[in-house]
């Protein structure tokens, strides 16, 4: 019984994991065939969908290193899967992060693959202060880490007890 919990609490990971890749290859699919390159359209004051392509990492660091980058997301992406699998169902929140990290980081690294750059396109525009543009996959990627680093407080603060 034990073991059929563990399968189906896998197939949970690997949904959230499928699910945020497909949401963002559909939402770049339909950027890269609607708008040109560089176009803009302005949803309100602050924020707008602009087609834009990044070369790089994020904040374009590493720019134009397209087999470096895909070498790295595929090296982390199987250390995820092996921590994942190394968890099983104890670490719920750790493996939910770490789904959410798993399916960004494929998301951007089909796009590199595939394009040769990630398709960005949300666009946030304070007027003094303007953020790199970014797709759903680094939303689902930063989300990941911000609860990776809450579930490791978690878990330290079970261990202490």
């Amino acid at each position: 019984m034990k073991h059929i919990f563990q399968k189906a609490n896998g197939l949970i990971w690997l949904l959230v994991t499928v699910v945020v890749f497909f949401i963002d290859i559909i939402s770049k699919f339909i950027i890269h065939h609607t708008l040109s390159y560089g176009e803009s359209i302005r949803l309100c004051d602050f924020f707008a969908i602009t087609y834009a392509r990044n070369t790089g990492a994020a904040f374009s660091i590493l720019e134009g290193q397209r087999w470096l980058l895909a070498i790295v997301a595929i090296v982390i992406s199987l250390f995820i899967i092996y921590m994942m699998y190394k968890n099983g169902r104890n670490k719920k929140l750790e493996n939910f992060s770490l789904a959410l990290i798993l399916g960004g980081a494929l998301g951007n690294l089909f796009d590199r693959l595939y394009h040769g750059f990630v398709v960005d396109f949300l666009d946030f525009d304070l007027g003094f202060w303007r953020y790199p543009t970014f797709n759903i996959a680094d939303c689902a990627i930063c989300i990941g880490i911000f609860l990776f680093i809450l579930s490791s407080f978690k878990n330290r603060k079970g261990d202490k007890s």
